[in-house]
This record gives C-alpha cells, structure tokens and sequence, in this order.
C-alpha cells in the first residue's frame, strides 16, 4: 500500500513538471510570434505609440519568459516533495529542541523554588 502511495506521488510529480515545462514551451512560442507581431505592426503599418515601444515590450516580455524559466527549471526543480519533506522534518525536530529546552528550564526553575523554600 505505501509502495502504491509512493508510486502515485513520483506519477503525479512527473506529470507537474510536464505540465509545467509544456506551458514554459508554450510560453516561449507565444513570446517568439508575439514578438514577431509587434515587429510587422511597428515596421509594415508604422503603429507607434511612442518611440522604441516594440523593443520595450520585447525586453519585458523577454524578462517575464526568464522569470517563468526560472521558476520551472530552477526553482521547482530542487524545491520538490523531498525537498518538503526535509525541511518539514527539520522544523519539526528544531520545535522538539525547543519544547524540550523550556521543559527542562521550567523543571529547573521549579526544582530552584522548592530546594529555596524549604
């Protein structure tokens, strides 16, 4: 039953990043005929709003396409379920430290009061 469980999770994190790399694909596509748009509208119908608008929205679409590339081959890529998990473990063990840490210090205050007061 866990091996099922483990299985459906690889399964579902595989079909993720596909997704995810299908929409990047989809999105560089978009940019390059975008791009190829604004460029026949600024040079073939001489359509300026203001002077170097084609090259403005190229440079911000560029830089939105980089941010989504990041996000989907960089960050996604190691911040993953096991990635998680660790860092769940991690502040959950830190927590426990702490908890014991002011256990034993209010056992220590008490056991002062009661050695003080008799």
């Amino acid at each position: 039953m866990e091996m099922d469980k483990e299985l459906h999770e690889k399964y579902e994190y595989a079909r993720r990043r596909l997704k995810q790399k299908k929409r990047l694909y989809f999105h560089f596509v978009l940019f390059l005929i975008g791009s190829l748009f604004f460029l026949i509208i600024e040079k073939l119908f001489d359509i300026q709003p203001f002077e170097g608008w084609y090259l403005w929205a190229v440079t911000i679409w560029f830089f939105l396409f980089i941010l989504h590339f990041i996000k989907v081959y960089i960050t996604d890529g190691f911040m993953n379920k096991e990635w998680e998990r660790e860092q769940i473990n991690r502040l959950v063990a830190k927590q426990e430290q702490r908890i014991k840490q002011l256990e034993q210090k209010a056992e220590d205050e008490l056991n002062t009061r009661n050695n003080t007061s008799i």
